[in-house]
């Protein structure tokens, strides 16, 4: 059983919506046009993730975590879904195409910690944001470097548009457009609940 889709109307007024072939799940979030405010409820996007993600999931699948928005979620999914252990934690920093501009940038989080054997697993990838698919395609790399999966799926809070690689989430909680120039980042407060910070 998979989440239904539910098209609607694009967050930006100026622009059509991209793409029909949008993954399954979520909602279409609405904001202010008049004048460019954007309003996302993270905690509750955070209940459409934890919804899909138990729709999706099998017994086998292993948690892991980008940093680190994608490993906050991952470490919280662990636990609403009761699963044993600690998720997995994976990072973009080594495999970045970017790496020679940017280096080992503090906003890169944590370094990569899989206790499990890669090889013929299960993965459940998650992301807070997926914008160019860029992040995505250097964690696979990470991930590969540690073994041969036997599949990945992918789910984020939001998918903002603006793909510059064939990356798609299995699952979004939501789907918004938003200028280039515009940085949407998850927070997370001293009591683990989660927020949207927008700049730009």
């Amino acid at each position: 059983m998979t989440p239904s889709n539910n098209p609607g109307t694009p967050l930006s007024a100026a622009r059509p919506p991209e793409g029909a072939n949008a993954p399954s799940g979520g909602s279409e979030v609405r904001a202010a046009a008049s004048v460019g405010a954007l309003s996302l409820d993270a905690e509750a996007l955070y209940r459409e993730l934890l919804r899909g993600v138990q729709m999706l999931r099998t017994p086998a699948t292993r948690l892991v975590g980008v940093t680190s928005g994608g490993a906050w979620l991952a470490e919280r999914l662990q636990a609403d879904l009761q699963l044993a252990g600690a998720p997995g934690v994976i990072s973009s920093a080594m495999h970045r195409d970017d790496f020679s501009k940017r280096g080992m940038v503090s906003g890169s989080g944590g370094q990569t910690a899989l206790d499990f054997d890669v090889n013929g697993a299960e993965i459940f990838l998650l992301d807070d944001v997926l914008y160019t698919g860029r992040t995505i395609r250097a964690v696979l790399n990470e991930l590969f470097d540690y073994g041969r999966p036997a599949t990945v799926k992918l789910a984020v809070l939001v998918e903002r548009g603006g793909r510059e690689l064939p990356v798609q989430a299995d699952f979004a909680a939501a789907r918004v457009t938003l200028a280039s120039s515009q940085l949407l980042a998850l927070a997370r407060n001293a009591n683990g609940g989660f927020s949207f910070r927008v700049e730009g």
